[in-house]
């Protein structure tokens, strides 16, 4: 498909609120192509109409799954959903729970349709949950088929590296009895073995410092984006780390550090598991930063449409990496050219050129990266029109 147009921000303007949906502009000639048109598609909302907490979707067919939780009259009325991808249909409801001690969160799925969802229990008598990790081998099983059992005791995941295309996972964890250390999980979910478990820095990959969490699959590489300094307003770039899977051994660099009060917070990030090329949103300047890994350099910066780059509130969130298309899709909570009144999925190629804008969508403050299937150029987003016990499905 021809490469599309790049936008340029008051002609997003400009369509935005003509069609109020999305805003693409298509060079004269081009085909509509083989794929749905750009914008919006179903809306899924969770069968017992609890908040959804997590979601995947498997990019090599239709499957995907969620996690629900809402109050009761018991304490928590829970679930675990699958869903038809295509159509936003709930397909089965099972680990259904209505008492005070069980809940679960989608951790995300793996090569070969393994889903991994975090299962939180609360003792009797006690108020802090402990967590086990639950297993679908596959998804569409619509069952826990076994138990995911890390060496390292008592760990919360924060992150999972997106990677559907090989059996080496990477995943980002803190200790929770060793104040909260962080650790980075090199393993196998399928069949629950474990490569490597490398000790990180507390001074750097704290929570605090924000750290977002990628891989560079064609170099057997996990990639950190953080803020040393806590995002401080004026402060130091951001750094990029490279971590080495099999000897964890560390690379970094320094990231672009643009605008009047600097970067800030990294929000997110997004690495093509091939080409080795990165994408982060960061907070205080309202931009996405390209960067060459291979090269440990930048390639591009971008300042996302209609803003500037004191624009705080207008920063892009979650990113992801579609490696077929070779794209970037960065969320943006409150979109700057409707002046906040809906959110936006801003498309990015690359080289740092923006492809189009869709808009129309309801996020969330943090709202977390879009859960993509490139064959099908269509995913799924965090939140609906009618809040967080729904998902939206878009196309791009």
């Amino acid at each position: 498909m021809p490469q599309r147009t790049r936008l340029l921000s008051q002609g997003c303007t400009l369509t935005a609120a003509l069609l109020g949906s999305f805003c693409l502009l298509v060079p004269a000639g081009e085909a509509a192509g083989k794929h749905h048109p750009a914008g919006l598609g179903k809306v899924l909302t969770s069968k017992d109409g609890g908040q959804i907490y997590g979601f995947d979707i498997n990019q090599s067919g239709d499957d995907g799954v969620l996690a629900t939780a809402q109050d009761s009259n018991n304490g928590f009325l829970v679930s675990v959903e699958t869903f038809d991808q295509n159509t936003g249909k709930i397909t089965k409801s099972f680990a259904k729970y209505d008492g005070p001690r069980n809940s679960y969160l989608v951790d995300g799925i793996f090569a070969g349709d393994v889903g991994l969802v975090t299962h939180y229990v609360i003792p009797d008598g006690q108020i802090y949950a402990k967590r086990k990790y639950e297993v679908m081998n596959p998804v569409t099983a619509q069952k826990f088929t076994g138990a995911w059992t890390p060496p390292v005791r008592d760990i919360d995941i924060q992150q999972a590296a997106e990677n559907q295309d090989t059996s080496t996972s990477v995943l980002f964890a803190i200790a929770l009895k060793k104040q909260d250390n962080p650790l980075l999980m090199v393993s196998d979910i399928a069949t629950n073995t474990f490569s490597n478990v490398f000790k990180l820095d507390p001074n750097l990959f704290g929570l605090g410092n924000g750290p977002q969490l990628g891989q560079f699959t064609a170099a057997n590489q996990a990639v950190f984006a953080l803020s040393p300094d806590g995002g401080a307003v004026g402060g130091s770039a951001p750094v990029n780390i490279l971590i080495d899977l099999a000897t964890g051994k560390k690379t970094q660099f320094n990231g672009y550090n643009n605008g009047f009060y600097h970067a800030g917070y990294v929000n997110g990030l997004a690495a093509d598991p091939n080409t080795g090329v990165a994408a982060t949103t960061t907070e205080l300047n309202s931009q996405v930063e390209f960067y060459d890994l291979n090269k440990k350099t930048g390639i591009a910066f971008a300042q996302l449409p209609c803003t500037g780059d004191t624009d705080q509130t207008y920063s892009g969130s979650g990113i992801a990496a579609d490696p077929v298309n070779k794209l970037f899709l960065v969320t943006e909570t409150y979109n700057a050219c409707s002046s906040g009144q809906d959110s936006a999925l801003i498309v990015f190629d690359e080289a740092g050129n923006v492809v189009e804008t869709i808009t129309g969508f309801k996020f969330f403050i943090g709202e977390p990266p879009p859960r993509i299937n490139p064959s099908k150029r269509m995913g799924w987003a965090f939140g609906g029109p009618n809040g967080w016990t729904q998902l939206q499905q878009f196309f791009y």
